[in-house]
């Protein structure tokens, strides 16, 4: 694949997986530029070794750039690795290659009644609307990431049991919960809009109007609009009901190994941020009522 290719692909899934703004990419593709400026020989993504990074770090340095520019690109870069690693271009010897290590940034998590609103905001007397609503539900209710949901078969779902087979990183598959709202509204989407839609026999649960798969690109627009909709001011992205489905079951007890199965994470530390959600959230709600007392 071509550089510029693997590149596209990379942005693609800041904006619509990861919900990165537009200026972070701009910083983002500056860095990236001045990687293969270094590497003029690059052409295709089979060009790419683990050590091209530490290479990197050695002509910055050569160059007399400061400290905090050379960690900057080097980050940017090593990200960039790591994503056509996870995708299959790479192999895992990129892993290697450490980088300084910083603060953690908490995945960002909506309220339960501003995720209310969200829910509440297609309009679901429209097909359109009423598939969204569905898609919606099913993500806040199971925790999916966009890609397994948009994968999502009609034949993986147990209706009577509550249950939906989900086909994961790594090839991994997972059966999670799917909670009663979302059932209904899947079950209205099939009956009301897609057994009339050109693509009712395609194996894919949501369909844009001519019957194929729907893309990230319009989930990730959806979520925007209908955020907009339900007058939420913040920078709400697909992953962002991923996110709030896992904060919400810890703030309600749920045991952090049940919460990590059920997102498929293969580290139960990567599911342990959340609790550092959870906390925050509890903390800042405890210290309002007290300054009321």
């Amino acid at each position: 694949m071509d550089i510029n290719d693997g590149i596209e692909r990379y942005f693609q899934y800041l904006r619509v997986e990861k919900g990165v703004t537009e200026d972070t990419i701009k910083s983002y593709a500056y860095d990236l530029k001045q990687f293969f400026i270094a590497f003029p020989d690059k052409k295709s993504l089979e060009d790419l070794k683990f050590v091209d990074l530490t290479d990197f770090i050695k002509i910055q340095t050569k160059n007399n750039l400061a400290t905090s520019t050379i960690l900057r690109r080097l980050s940017s870069t090593k990200n960039f690795y790591l994503f056509l690693d996870r995708e299959g271009f790479l192999n895992d010897e990129v892993r290697k290659i450490k980088s300084p290590k910083g603060a953690k940034r908490l995945p960002f998590s909506l309220s339960i009644s501003e995720v209310e609103d969200l829910l509440n905001a297609p309009d679901i007397e429209k097909m359109d609307g009423l598939r969204d609503r569905a898609m919606l539900e099913t993500m806040y209710s199971s925790g999916l990431r966009v890609s397994e949901l948009l994968a999502l078969k009609t034949n993986k779902i147990d209706f009577e049991h509550g249950l939906i087979e989900v086909y994961g990183k790594g090839e991994k598959i997972r059966v999670v919960p799917i909670g009663e709202y979302a059932i209904d509204f899947i079950k209205r989407y099939i009956a009301e809009v897609r057994n009339k839609n050109v693509g009712r026999k395609s194996p894919y649960l949501f369909l844009n109007r001519y019957g194929k798969p729907l893309s990230r690109q319009y989930f990730f627009l959806c979520v925007k609009k209908y955020a907009k909709e339900a007058g939420i001011d913040a920078n709400v992205s697909p992953h962002t009901l991923r996110h709030c489905f896992a904060t919400h079951l810890l703030e309600n007890g749920a045991e952090l190994k049940a919460v990590q199965e059920m997102l498929g994470h293969a580290n139960l530390a990567t599911t342990e941020i959340y609790t550092n959600i959870s906390s925050k959230r509890i903390l800042s709600a405890y210290d309002l009522l007290s300054r009321r007392k």
